[in-house]
């Protein structure tokens, strides 16, 4: 870390303490060449996610938009909001760790799936009747099949 008074980069740190509910870190640091002290923030760099959508647009990752998603077709269904949010910070947190900074919406909506999959049957057959574009009867019934099978 740079000095602020005498510009030389080596430093240690005195004292460390989380701020902002943990969000970032207050660092008091002092200058190994000049001695005096100063004060450094540390925050995790969040690097926007941009979902690629089926018509190859781009727009940022928006969890407002995918709980909208996921509540039409969890409407009338036992869960509870803390569960959807949950779930949403799953998938958050999958496509944060994944390496790349563009994901597609398909790969999103697939993730979608596997946890709806696990909550309520219900929902995930009507969400994924409008993620898969069932265009017939038999579609509807195959997934359906696929469901009860396992």
């Amino acid at each position: 870390m740079k000095c602020p008074f005498c510009g030389d980069e080596e430093s240690k740190v005195i004292d460390s303490r989380p701020t902002d509910e943990g969000e970032r870190i207050r660092r008091r640091r002092e200058c190994l060449n000049c001695g005096k002290r100063f004060t450094t923030y540390e925050i995790i760099e969040s690097l926007p996610i941009i979902v690629i959508k089926k018509d190859k647009s781009r727009e940022s990752f928006n969890r407002d938009k995918l709980m909208n998603g996921i509540l039409r077709a969890c409407e009338k269904r036992p869960i509870s909001i803390n569960t959807l949010d949950n779930m949403i910070d799953e998938i958050e947190v999958t496509i944060q760790n994944s390496l790349d900074r563009e994901v597609t919406s398909d790969k999103i909506g697939e993730l979608v799936m596997d946890k709806l999959k696990n909550i309520d049957e219900v929902a995930y057959v009507r969400f994924a009747s409008v993620y898969r574009q069932f265009k017939d009867i038999t579609t509807f019934m195959d997934e359906l099949n696929k469901l009860i099978s396992k």
